[in-house]
């Protein structure tokens, strides 16, 4: 994604050969501001508007859909399961539900604008970073059942992080997984998050404005101020907490090639390429090993955002649609600011065939086919043998799949009925 003035705003190209899949069209993006959400649409936070930008992945020239914010959006992120989406506005963080579009919660934790924001790839923590220095481990099933009026609490505050916090990314695991945080206090830290332990603190002569780790873990990758990108090797002997990098003493450890400041890094899945965006507006593809740039690509302005990802089908496909079209988006908690569609929010149950009056129901039906089968047995004796064992035969699976159908259908109504409403 590149903040130019003027055509698409991002792009989307084929890691082997380099080819443009895809041009998405409007606006700039805020770093940390782009996500893809279910493999089905593209958002974006469009610098200095307080409003998110949404596409559909399989429409190449399309205009942007308008997901209008309760403030200007620092930074963005989506459920790996794209069930929530996740905004930073100014110090506080916004939690939606993509399927209705409710605002679940807002988190007061932060004390200055938030920076970054991550999920964990089980969705079920999601880590917040900003310039107050700390970075925050949220447990989503915590949030989400916090009583009305109440603050949920995070489960990590981290503050060993002395100046603004600029990225952070998190492992593989889930909630045993391990996160990286970078600063401009030129260190980048990693962390375990069930327990919360700082693991490792590596100092850099520069401010750190980017890191990723490898889907192994064994390396960790800065993208410096000035344009350097360098590899902290995670597995090194011995082990040390904390530890200096100097880049006259790590040989062969450095990329080298970016003009001006580092503020996206991702690695692909196999380990062998890293990709980089910087503001020199160059995105840059590196052969790890040998650390040789294979293919630079020049934008007309600065780059926001860049990651691999696998191409999901709805972008190969133009003929796919996504499942469910994106609601509107509330801008208050619970939907308060639109009481219209209040009778519409709630789940409609119902039970029985689709019919209106007074039809019969499952119920009624089974009734009725099972006093018909007995009926049936009481003239097995003067009729037609096998014929009528035949007739007995498709009655009873008749019953048998509308007792089903009722058993599911009580079920279904009994978890919808008990299960606890939100206050």
């Amino acid at each position: 994604a590149a903040s130019s003035p003027g055509g698409a705003c991002c792009w989307v190209w084929e890691v082997g050969s380099g080819a443009t899949l895809a041009g998405y069209r409007g606006g700039s993006f805020a770093a940390r501001g782009l996500a893809l959400l279910g493999g089905e649409h593209l958002l974006g936070a469009q610098v200095g508007k307080a409003w998110l930008g949404a596409w559909e992945l399989q429409r190449k020239d399309q205009l942007q859909q308008k997901i209008i914010c309760p403030g200007l959006v620092s930074c963005l992120t989506a459920a790996p399961n794209g069930l929530y989406i996740l905004a930073g506005i100014a110090e506080s963080i916004y939690l939606w539900e993509v399927s209705s579009g409710n605002l679940l919660a807002i988190l007061n934790r932060h004390y200055q604008d938030l920076s970054c924001l991550a999920f964990t790839d089980d969705s079920s923590h999601f880590l917040s970073g900003a310039k107050d220095c700390l970075v925050i481990v949220w447990n989503l099933c915590s949030v989400l059942q916090v009583e009305h009026g109440q603050s949920p609490e995070p489960r990590h505050v981290w503050s060993r992080h002395s100046l603004p916090i600029t990225d952070l990314c998190c492992g593989v695991g889930g909630p045993m997984a391990r996160a990286a945080t970078a600063s401009l206090d030129q260190t980048a830290k990693l962390w375990e998050i069930s327990s919360g332990d700082l693991l490792l603190s590596v100092v850099f002569d520069v401010g750190i404005m980017a890191v990723t780790l490898d889907l192994t873990e064994y390396f960790m990758f800065c993208g410096g101020m000035d344009g350097s990108i360098f590899q902290v090797d995670l597995c090194s002997w011995p082990v040390q907490r904390e530890r200096g990098f100097r880049t006259e003493r790590e040989n062969g450890k450095v990329f080298q090639g970016h003009r001006n400041q580092v503020t996206c890094l991702s690695v692909s899945t196999d380990g062998s390429l890293l990709l980089s965006g910087s503001h020199d507006e160059t995105v840059r593809l590196w052969d790890i090993q040998s650390k040789q740039c294979l293919r630079t690509v020049n934008y007309k302005g600065p780059i926001t955002n860049a990651f691999i990802t696998l191409a999901p089908a709805n972008m190969i496909n133009p003929d796919s649609k996504p499942s469910v079209p994106l609601p509107k988006f509330s801008r208050h908690l619970h939907n308060m600011d639109s009481t219209e569609r209040s009778a519409s929010e709630g789940l409609t149950l119902r039970l029985g065939l689709h019919q209106k009056g007074s039809g019969e129901s499952y119920l009624e039906k089974a009734e009725r086919l099972y006093s018909q089968m007995c009926l049936t047995r009481e003239k097995n004796l003067m009729g037609d043998q096998e014929q009528l064992k035949i007739q007995v035969t498709e009655l009873e699976e008749e019953v048998g799949t509308l007792r089903k159908i009722n058993k599911s259908l009580f079920d279904f109504s009994s978890r919808i009925i008990t299960k606890p409403g939100k206050q």
